[in-house]
């Protein structure tokens, strides 16, 4: 292609002063660079510089080197192929797509042995189509497709999918890095022009492309170091930032220092003192913007960076490093695969425990500690090794005494001051700590439920900066597919950045084991990526759960690719549905087999019956009017066994709710986010149900034991591990467990009958003089159930109405 018909394909900024021009074709090799200027003012680049065939090949995964064409791509955004075992191919149009897995001569190999793996595949010409234009991707040995990040300026889409785009007129040549003029300040409408004799063209470069783009990586928020306390905020559009700071928490004794300008969008003020302790806000100045500002000089802006902070409004508690060292020796959570998982909330639990505590206690951190380890305690009853904490990260309920549940986060870094006893002396960083060190003295991980998808009110980001830290329409209002009103822009430098550093600060301070992403569809599948690959680097063993989706859309098929697990939604509504009798064969086929096809290892889905939001568990099944199932029936506590022995029999990671295992109600009420009365545990529903929760407590037991490890199937699921025979006709189901042998573990046979009919299964392959049966709906029993036993004989299990069993088997007597 000449200069004639060449035009610009794309351009977008990279950082503050440079970015990228991508070119429809190659541009020849020669030393005349493409006739580019800076719009709108015409002004000639400090430089245009061509970038190599392989650094092309970084943003387009291909390009040309002498004979051959080569297909490329990098381990670190794709952690899965850091384990350098996973095979790795090329698919595309020219090759028929998924039939070039296991082909040697598609396959890409690492190239080197850099924390950051090349993979590279080299293809003669003679096997690509000459001229043609075609779509491809890359596929692994386990027929993962890997995504298409947006950020490929040769992204296409069809039919729903992202693919790349192979174009033989890009073969490394055409994409250039300009750099702005020395001093340059952005106007928001700049564009790139291309003016030659031949053509003129207009690229434009949106004010929202630079403004997204910029970032600092100068320390931020309040820290203290050498007797000498410094400021510091991101505010990219600020035009004037003050710092009021005082040692009283009301604002009386504030002072206020204007603080300068570092690069352009970092704010900072240097105090020749120690301020350890002294409370502190800020005020941001702006210019109004076409509604994409919301700049006020008289609001209190609490620091997004404040490691403390008293309530809500703040105002923000200046906290020195020595409060906060990093711990030395981190907590090992299990293995995924070995997880159960209780999901909590703070009050809840401390509020009615039936030990003496003070109100203060409980309302928070010292009330749980004590109940955590005090004789009879709830939590290491339950038998769970992980518990997950609804949101502790400081929220916007008005008064420390109300009710919340969390999910309105008004600051990332500190810990919920509501909860502490001394919130004033940030006493909330000890406090927390203490409990988290707890919860590890009794084998217990903490996975923190965790909400960057929107903020709480009052809003403060939106006063440092609208358009950079939120998604705005077309008429500049917020966005709002949370259901909150407000959609945090995660994809921005510093919106990444405020999520990694807090999640690092979490990790790294309070030694936390994992986070649960609400809303994670929101943050982004890239943001993720960053996130996990950030945060492992500190914490190995990190557990990392997504909610997986929004109003805006699911991302369960893009997760697969991660090292993130997900909340099953489908694993709620179908057991609910299948222990009424209204389910399939097809839901129990896939659920009790870890629910193949949406998952790149088993332990990727979080099976759940219930969690803090919708009807709980009891009130979803009740045969109770209005959906309260305060008072059970025996037919409501009989399908909640069933749902029981299905929950921890099924391949996965099983999560349980507060209180679920005693039937705990709601009184038919779905969403309960402020009512402390109805989620506070009532602990006496424990002895009035003593059966359903001590046959909670068994199984759980069981599955943590070295005979319940063939339910803790460890990586990729083998289509012969799990065997099923049904009734015909009916969803009653016999599941053997280890059916192919495959793990060093006795197999297990578990069966269900949901229906209020008899249920003969015909399973001839399980010899009865090796089943022993351990657990009906009713009992457990390790040495073996010796009387009421389910009927078996050599050809079939006869399965009385709603029942289930479990056996194990052992070798031939």
């Amino acid at each position: 292609m000449g200069k004639k018909t060449q035009k610009i394909a794309n351009a977008f900024w990279e950082s503050r002063d440079a970015g990228l021009i991508i070119l429809s074709a190659n541009w020849p090799s020669t030393t005349t660079l493409p006739p580019l200027l800076l719009g709108p003012k015409e002004q000639p680049f400090a430089k245009v510089e061509r970038l190599s065939p392989e650094e092309c090949g970084h943003y387009c995964r291909y390009y040309r080197r002498k004979n051959s064409w080569v297909f490329t791509l990098r381990s670190n955004r794709y952690p899965q192929l850091l384990d350098r075992k996973v095979r790795v191919f090329l698919g595309g149009d020219f090759n028929k797509w998924g039939k070039a897995i296991g082909q040697s001569q598609w396959e890409l190999k690492p190239v080197d042995d850099a924390a950051e793996t090349v993979y590279e595949l080299r293809v003669p010409l003679k096997l690509i189509p000459s001229g043609r234009v075609f779509a491809f991707k890359f596929v692994t040995d386990q027929e993962v497709w890997l995504d298409v990040p947006d950020s490929a300026p040769n992204r296409v889409e069809r039919d729903g999918v992202s693919n790349f785009l192979f174009q033989p007129e890009q073969t490394g040549s055409h994409i250039f890095r300009f750099h702005t003029p020395e001093g340059y300040e952005p106007m928001g409408n700049e564009k790139i022009i291309w003016r030659s004799a031949e053509v003129e063209e207009v690229h434009e470069l949106p004010h929202t492309q630079f403004l997204t783009s910029a970032k600092s990586d100068l320390e931020l928020g309040a820290i203290v170091a050498n007797g000498q306390t410094t400021f510091r905020l991101f505010a990219p559009r600020a035009t004037a930032v003050k710092v009021c700071y005082g040692q009283l928490a009301d604002g009386s004794d504030a002072r206020t220092f204007s603080m300068g300008c570092l690069d352009g969008c970092t704010w900072s003020l240097l105090v020749d003192q120690d301020l350890d302790g002294y409370y502190y806000t800020y005020r941001v100045e702006g210019l109004s913007v076409e509604g994409t500002s919301h700049f006020d000089p008289n609001f209190a802006v609490l620091d997004p960076y404040a490691k403390a902070c008293l309530g809500r409004r703040g105002p923000g508690i200046v906290v020195a490093s020595d409060r906060m060292p990093k711990v030395k020796q981190s907590y090992t959570p299990p293995a995924w695969h070995d997880l159960v998982i209780l999901e909590a909330h703070v009050r809840d639990l401390a509020a009615h425990a039936p030990i003496e505590l003070t109100a203060q206690e409980r309302s928070g951190y010292a009330g749980l500690r004590k109940w955590l380890k005090a004789e009879g305690s709830y939590l290491r009853e339950i038998g769970v090794n992980a518990v997950e904490l609804q949101p502790i990260q400081e929220f916007d309920n008005e008064r420390p005494e109300d009710y919340h549940w969390g999910y309105m986060t008004v600051n990332y870094f500190s810990p919920e001051s509501s909860y502490a006893a001394e919130p004033e002396k940030a006493s909330q960083i000890e406090e927390f700590r203490a409990l988290v060190e707890d919860f590890h003295q009794q084998d217990m991980a903490v996975i923190l439920d965790v909400v960057y998808n929107h903020v709480g009110e009052p809003n403060h980001l939106l006063f440092i900066d609208k358009f950079y830290y939120f998604h705005l329409d077309k008429g500049n209002d917020l966005m709002n597919w949370s259901g909150c009103g407000n959609n945090l822009r995660c994809d921005t430098a510093m919106g990444r950045r405020l999520i990694i550093d807090s999640l690092k600060h979490l990790v790294e301070t309070y030694d936390v084991d994992g986070f649960r992403f609400d809303l994670a569809e929101l943050i982004g599948i890239e943001v993720l990526r960053e996130i996990e690959i950030e945060l492992k680097k500190v914490k190995p063993s990190l557990i990392l759960i997504a909610e997986p989706w929004s109003f805006r859309g699911h991302i369960q098929e893009e997760l697969k690719e991660t090292g993130f697990a997900s909340w099953n939604d489908g694993f709620r509504e179908c057991i609910a549905k299948y222990v009424k009798g209204e389910g399939s064969q097809d839901i129990i086929r896939h659920f009790v087999a870890g629910s193949p096809g949406t998952t790149r290892f088993v332990a990727q889905t979080i099976n759940y019956t219930e969690s803090h939001d919708d009807h709980c568990w009891i009130d979803r099944i009740t045969e109770r009017p209005k959906g309260d199932g305060t008072d059970p029936t025996l037919l409501d506590r009989r399908r909640t066994h069933l749902m029981a022995s299905l929950l921890f029999a099924s391949l996965g990671v099983p999560m349980l709710a507060e209180g679920q295992d005693f039937m705990r109600s709601k009184r038919g009420i779905e969403n309960t986010y402020q009512r402390g009365d109805i989620n506070a545990l009532d602990y006496n529903r424990r002895y009035v149900y003593s059966g359903t929760h001590g046959y909670f407590r068994d199984w759980i037991r069981f599955r943590l034991s070295d005979l319940g490890k063939a339910l803790r199937y460890d990586g990729g699921m083998s289509e012969d591990y799990v065997k099923f025979f049904f009734a015909e006709g009916s969803s009653a189901a016999v599941v053997l467990f280890n059916a192919d042998k495959s793990v060093d573990t006795p197999q297990l046979v578990y069966a269900i009958n949901p229906h209020l009919v008899y249920a003969d299964i015909e399973c001839a392959a399980l010899k009865p003089d090796t089943l022993k049966q351990i657990a009906d709906q009713e009992r457990f029993c390790l040495q073996g159930i010796d009387s009421a036993r389910i009927p078996l004989d050599s050809k079939r299990i006869y399965l009385p109405p709603l029942t289930c069993g479990l056996w194990l088997v052992s070798a031939a007597v």
